[in-house]
């Protein structure tokens, strides 16, 4: 990777390079994993203790070690290995998917869903891996062209590179985990320079196929996309065109045989979304007691470890999934505008990076890894206020959570590697 230096000096000097790079991005990321190490402390703080929460800070505590060794690991790497292992990496990271279809059990707060391994003791998630080789594999793929994705044709490498680890995940079943992979897809196809258009159409079978629950938006929906196709800037292929229109069609009539095909969680989860009081004892409880712990919260909240919903442990998965709601109740609107403040300075960081990177390829591996973590932002805190349907997706830095914090520690280190220009 032409563009990604390496610092010469020793493996020292190698290692506070590797910390000084990127010292706002990093320090940011400090302060989240230190807040989020205290709030899962909190979340252990209940009327009635819980073993399944009352020392599980010292645990995430414990993964500050690992993944920081991480970090400094990958920072003694030569930059050129990152391009080697892309491929590899990619292949490795698909079979562990496919494995986990196979020998896959599950763990916490995602029991019900084949997401994780156990080799020689040591459970991980392949999912977490898969993200950051697909990002990878992604960036040496749009590097390779010398002009920006123009037309549907193009797409199909790049799509199909995705939607192969992304039709495992969903397999899992973990489809929370899945909006990671498209956020990759959309975020690297518009760092690539992707025209903005096209990507709306990229994105229009799923419009489509949310849309389809009424047959009169639905079909007026069509009726724009046509016309919209006929007017189209760039003027794809008849062939393209049609094939967009197809695809349109084809996801709203396939809508009601998928609602048919979700298992029971999944289309209470879609309901209670809409209506929250449809099932307020059952599947809207989570939603609910998460709503009613971010509002009474109010301005300044009930103080560290005084949340009344948390410490009554009325909110379900409040140290994983849930844990910005405790944020809300036990920090008010102060405590929750910060935590979105310090993302954003994350997200900033990572954009400046990436606009910053002299080499392209090194920019989308940037913002890759930017359109991964937006996306767990994004719907982890929509979830917790009934923005989005809940999904099993955690709070990077914050959450606790082993292998997404130690795979957040190295996406990271991987941002700072290729950021580092000579």
């Amino acid at each position: 990777l032409s563009g990604w230096g390496c610092e010469r000096g020793g493996p020292v000097r190698g290692m506070f390079h590797g910390w000084g790079r990127a010292p706002v991005l990093v320090l940011t990321v400090l302060v989240l994993y230190v807040f989020g190490v205290a709030l899962i402390f909190s979340a252990g703080v209940l009327n009635v203790p819980s073993p399944v929460t009352q020392n599980i800070w010292q645990r995430q505590l414990a993964f500050l070690v690992l993944g920081t060794g991480a970090f400094t690991a990958i920072s003694l790497v030569p930059p050129r290995w990152f391009e080697w292992a892309a491929l590899p990496a990619y292949v490795l990271g698909v079979i562990l998917l496919g494995a986990t279809l196979v020998i896959g059990t599950g763990a916490g707060t995602a029991a019900g869903v084949k997401s994780f391994l156990s080799i020689a003791g040591f459970r991980f998630q392949p999912a977490e891996v898969a993200k950051i080789a697909t990002i990878m594999a992604m960036a040496r793929l749009l590097s390779i062209r010398r002009e920006p994705v123009q037309n549907l044709r193009e797409l199909i490498a790049p799509l199909a590179l995705v939607a192969l680890p992304l039709g495992l995940v969903v397999l899992q079943p973990d489809l929370g985990t899945a909006l990671a992979f498209i956020g990759i897809l959309f975020a690297m196809l518009y760092w690539g320079g992707t025209p903005v258009p096209l990507l709306v159409l990229l994105a229009s079978p799923g419009l489509a196929l949310i849309l389809s629950y009424d047959i009169k938006i639905w079909s007026g929906y069509i009726i724009i996309l046509t016309l919209s196709l006929f007017f189209y800037r760039y003027r794809l292929y008849l062939v393209e065109s049609v094939a967009v229109v197809l695809a349109n069609l084809a996801a709203g009539t396939v809508a009601l045989p998928l609602w048919r095909s979700l298992a029971d969680y999944q289309k209470n989860r879609l309901l209670v979304f809409l209506n929250p009081d449809v099932d307020p004892r059952g599947a809207g409880w989570q939603i609910i007691q998460s709503k009613v712990a971010i509002g009474s919260g109010g301005l300044l909240g009930k103080g560290f470890t005084h949340g009344t919903p948390k410490r009554l442990d009325f909110l379900p998965e409040q140290h994983t999934d849930f844990i910005f709601s405790v944020v809300g109740d036990e920090l008010g609107v102060i405590g929750t505008s910060l935590v979105i403040v310090t993302f954003s300075v994350v997200f900033l960081q990572l954009i400046k990076l990436a606009a910053q990177a002299t080499d392209p390829i090194a920019g989308l591996v940037i913002f890759g890894i930017f359109g991964a973590w937006i996306t767990h932002v994004y719907v982890n805190i929509g979830m917790t206020v009934g923005l989005v349907p809940i999904t099993g997706i955690p709070l990077p830095f914050v959450s606790y959570g082993g292998s997404f914090l130690l795979m957040s520690w190295v996406a990271l280190a991987v941002a700072v590697q290729a950021s580092h220009e000579t």
